[in-house]
């Protein structure tokens, strides 16, 4: 369990929890001769049954607010520090309103230096906490009179938070693991070492499967061992101040605000959508205003957009997007204070929706409807208002991000239905999927009433006339499974309904064998049409009218006007581009001279590969695309 304090400066903070664990937090020179607070310190109390007790101590002064967000964001319970003889301060409202933004539900409020105030200053100090407290999570919570010098109360508050520490429930171990990185350094003899609070989920030092990466920079690291709540350990857990030795990775290399963290919690982005709640001394904020943003253990700029209105004013909670100048780390969920852009005021706080959101329709209700089902999620943990916002399904990757969980673990709603795609596995509602393949069917229906002499739509062109927006992932597992089901064929590489065909005249079909065995007996070089017009006795036009219908059935490719290949022959010259390597292709004299062609005849096979979307040129190489969906069966 991590404590934090949250208080005034010169409020006793640093004295309090030397009161409670003999531990002086100021660790620093300019610290202890100033009796002032610079930076975040730690102190940790063993308990009976193995239990550690953490402790936070923030700095009170106004200037080092972005040093006290970067210690709250982690703990668990705050102790709110209210001198008796000073009462009620600046920065005790804004620690007060900066705890309430984090979401902390767990707190006690602590009146310090009780020997220094005269009893009338007790009771109005008493009496102004009563009145700030009301309407905050800290409302009903219990309050301590304490002097830390004397050690006048500080036995029950002890007792309180043993008690509280000791029936906390435990860490969940399920969950994505991340650990907010607030201070690195380097020990002698052991390289280079990262601290912070871990954020969820747990590392196992001696898992073979585990791996972590630094982020943003998305550098694998290795980790050589591990210290939880200042003791050696070979876990991290969620909710523990732990420190962790990295092997591979000097400390130049990693900042304030970096994240240790698996690698599937995180794809850095420049854009967020949040949800937004002001406080009620906030001006009015227009799009693009320039906020400081502090979120996890990071301090960064960011422009502030309004996207569910035009204007922000005091109180307020709306939808707004975050546009950082540097890609930044976030997960649904979290948590987030802004304050202005002279880092004097704290304007507000919310939690992340999106951490990896569009710059493009970022205001459109369809959007805003997505945004709002994903802050019901967090609300609720109720999966189907999403799903019902999400036509293309829920990417998987997107899905673990948002739930936090494995998703084997997830308890899904009866409407749902997972659906296999080459980019990963997307969740969607079955209505929606019955939807996708409905509209296919009724498409090629139309198209089939309008254009009966094809034999199909190509899988490019029924995209577009069917839903050009639909991800092309998802696209292509729908024409999959309804060829699965039977509900559509494919002939050649024209899609079409199982009842459709495209028929040929007896002559027709006598022409089509004579035109078909020419072209396979030319191989990798068959006679041009004008040949093949002198070879049957027939105009040049006629076998051009025939040859069409034999592309479109698949039969024939047209690699150049009135250069027509047979479908076998094709199919032998994609084999032979695959047999090359992925990555380095093949230049087209090394595929002139495997063919024994022309270099013009090669390059113009190369060239229809690329036409159709099989290969693509790389300076003088040809290779092979990897999305290709063409002669991979």
């Amino acid at each position: 369990m991590i404590i934090g304090t949250a208080g005034h400066i010169d409020h006793g903070k640093t004295a309090l929890i030397r009161a409670l664990t003999g531990i002086n937090t100021d660790r620093l020179k300019d610290e202890q001769q100033r009796g002032m607070t610079l930076s975040l310190g730690y102190a940790y109390q063993p308990l009976a049954n193995q239990t550690m007790l953490g402790f936070v101590d923030v700095p009170g002064h106004e200037g080092l607010i972005h040093t006290m967000v970067a210690g709250a964001s982690g703990i668990d319970f705050a102790l709110l520090v209210v001198a008796a003889d000073d009462g009620i301060m600046p920065q005790t409202r804004e620690h007060l309103a900066v705890l309430s933004l984090l979401g902390l539900t767990q707190g006690a409020v602590v009146i310090t230096k009780q020997d220094q105030a005269q009893p009338e200053q007790l009771l109005s100090t008493q009496r102004q906490l009563t009145q700030i407290l009301a309407t905050t999570f800290l409302a009903s919570a219990p309050v301590f009179i304490v002097d830390s010098l004397s050690g006048a109360g500080i036995p029950a508050l002890r007792e309180y938070l043993h008690h509280l520490a000791t029936h906390q429930p435990k860490a969940a171990e399920s969950g994505l693991f991340r650990l907010a990185i607030d201070r690195s350094f380097t020990l002698a003899g052991q390289g280079t070492v990262v601290t912070g609070t871990v954020h969820s989920g747990a590392f196992l030092l001696n898992e073979a499967r585990a791996k972590l990466r630094l982020m943003p920079a998305n550098t694998q690291v290795r980790i050589r061992s591990i210290h939880a709540q200042n003791q050696p350990s070979n876990m991290a857990l969620a909710g523990q101040r732990c420190a962790l030795n990295i092997a591979n990775i000097a400390k130049d290399a990693i900042h304030r605000g970096d994240w240790l963290a698996d690698e599937r919690c995180f794809v850095p982005s420049l854009r967020m959508d949040v949800e937004l709640q002001l406080t009620h001394l906030t001006p009015v904020i227009t799009a693009w205003t320039p906020v400081h943003v502090h979120i996890g253990a990071d301090h960064v700029m960011a422009h502030l957009v309004p996207l569910s209105q035009d204007k922000l004013a005091a109180n307020e909670r709306a939808i707004a997007q975050l546009v950082f100048e540097h890609k930044q780390c976030a997960m649904p969920g979290d948590r987030f204070i802004i304050r202005n852009a002279h880092a004097k005021q704290t304007l507000g706080g919310g939690r992340v929706l999106d951490a990896n959101a569009p710059d493009r329709k970022r205001r459109s209700p369809a959007r805003l409807a997505w945004l709002s089902a994903i802050n019901h999620y967090l609300d609720t943990q109720e999966l189907a208002p999403l799903l019902s916002q999400a036509r293309y399904g829920i990417d998987a990757a997107f899905l673990q991000r948002l739930t936090n969980t494995e998703l084997h673990q997830l308890s899904l709603p009866a409407h749902a239905l997972w659906v296999e795609t080459k980019r990963g596995r997307v969740l969607i509602d079955k209505s929606c999927w019955h939807e996708v393949c409905k509209q296919i069917e009724h498409r090629l229906a139309q198209a089939h009433l309008r254009y009966p002499d094809e034999p199909g739509i190509g899988a490019d062109r029924l995209r577009r006339m069917t839903d050009p927006a639909q991800p092309l992932a998802l696209w292509h597992s729908a024409l999959a499974a309804l060829l699965h089901s039977e509900r559509l064929m494919l002939t050649g590489a024209w899609y079409h309904l199982p009842e459709h065909s495209v028929s040929l005249s007896e002559s027709e079909q006598q022409l089509a064998q004579h035109i078909l065995e020419l072209a396979y007996q030319g191989q990798y070089d068959p006679p041009w049409v004008r040949d093949l017009a002198r070879l049957l006795a027939l105009p040049e036009q006629d076998i051009r009218h025939l040859a069409r219908k034999l592309v479109q059935q698949g039969l024939l490719y047209q690699v150049q006007p009135d250069l027509l290949y047979h479908h076998h022959h094709i199919n032998e010259l994609a084999t032979l581009l695959l047999a090359y390597p992925r990555d380095r292709g093949v230049r087209a004299a090394e595929f002139r001279d495997q063919l024994d062609l022309g270099r013009k005849r090669t390059l113009q096979i190369l060239e229809f590969f690329q036409r159709i979307g099989f290969s693509r040129r790389l300076q003088d190489r040809h290779v092979i695309r990897p999305d290709n969906q063409l002669f991979t069966s």
